[in-house]
């Protein structure tokens, strides 16, 4: 999973698999949601990101263990 801010455009890339993508769907006028061939999620792209997420604060945090797939 990768996760990029462009401040020269104000977007916000969340990847969560590198896979190509078949499709991009539209969720609003400023939200892109990337699909597989097989309908899994690829990565979302959020247009004007400051306004609608709080990026200046981002953290990440793993709660508990991962299994393997």
């Amino acid at each position: 999973m990768k996760i990029q801010y462009f401040a020269d455009t104000d977007t916000l890339l969340v990847t969560f698999q590198e896979a190509p993508v078949a499709e991009t769907k539209e969720l609003d006028e400023n939200t892109l949601i990337d699909v597989d061939e097989d309908g899994n999620l690829v990565s979302i792209t959020l247009e004007h990101a400051k306004g609608r997420t709080d990026i200046a604060n981002f953290s990440y945090q793993q709660i508990g263990v991962l299994q393997p797939a």
